[in-house]
């Protein structure tokens, strides 16, 4: 627990010096306050800019994040040092997974002031659920990396894809039928609904098979190429 408490104090002062991290945290959170507030237009859905940019904040943020801070630490080889300090691959794992998961919760805690209160703790538990599944998704392109082009490269595709498909599923019957087995699709779905008593067990079974899909990448990526 000490060595990940050392390396979450490490990348809360790394993200303040890394501007283009620090950006994704902050700029879907300030983008769904300000649309929310400012654009009001007849017979739009209640809420519908919260729930947009959630979803594209939870396939985009926590991914790009988690895979570049892995990927850089090790073109600069920081993560050698670690493992040198006698800190073990878990243990920088979880510390890195733990702060992008509390600093994107953080970030959703500033999108829920837009929902009624009795809405916040289902808004809030479905994008943890989320963010989960893109940091494990971001930690196998990072540990797949050699360096940070690499890692731009491969997550690039797959942010566009989770991010921009619930999106775009709302106005493409087509597009729809494919992004309805993604997460980010089934949360938006949930997010639509914002009640327990609405949730489907498809929405269930597809996010679990997201989740353990990431899950066996992150293991394979991580026995294949390991953190070094």
């Amino acid at each position: 627990m000490r060595n990940i408490g050392v390396i979450i104090k490490k990348q809360l002062k790394d993200t303040f010096k890394n501007k283009t991290v620090l950006i994704q945290f902050v700029m879907f959170p300030v983008l769904a306050l300000i649309f929310e507030n400012a654009i009001h237009i007849p017979d739009m859905p209640e809420l519908f800019f919260t729930k947009l940019f959630s979803v594209m904040y939870m396939g985009m943020a926590p991914l790009t994040s988690v895979a570049a801070i892995i990927s850089e630490e090790k073109e600069k080889n920081t993560l050698r040092v670690l493992m040198m300090a006698n800190v073990k691959p878990w243990e920088y794992l979880a510390g890195i997974g733990a702060y992008v998961w509390m600093i994107c919760m953080a970030g959703a805690g500033v999108m829920s002031t837009s929902l009624p209160a009795k809405d916040i703790p289902f808004f809030l538990g479905v994008m943890a659920a989320g963010f989960i599944i893109s940091i494990a998704a971001g930690a196998c392109i990072g540990i797949f990396s050699p360096n940070q082009m690499v890692s731009t490269s491969l997550v690039m595709p797959v942010m566009l894809i989770f991010s921009f498909a619930p999106m775009l599923a709302m106005f493409n019957d087509k597009i729809e039928k494919v992004a309805r087995f993604f997460y980010t699709q089934q949360i938006r779905v949930l997010l639509n609904n914002m009640t327990f008593d609405g949730i489907k067990p498809e929405s269930l079974v597809i996010i679990a098979v997201n989740a353990m899909l990431a899950l066996v990448l992150f293991f394979a990526a991580f026995k294949k190429k390991g953190l070094e």
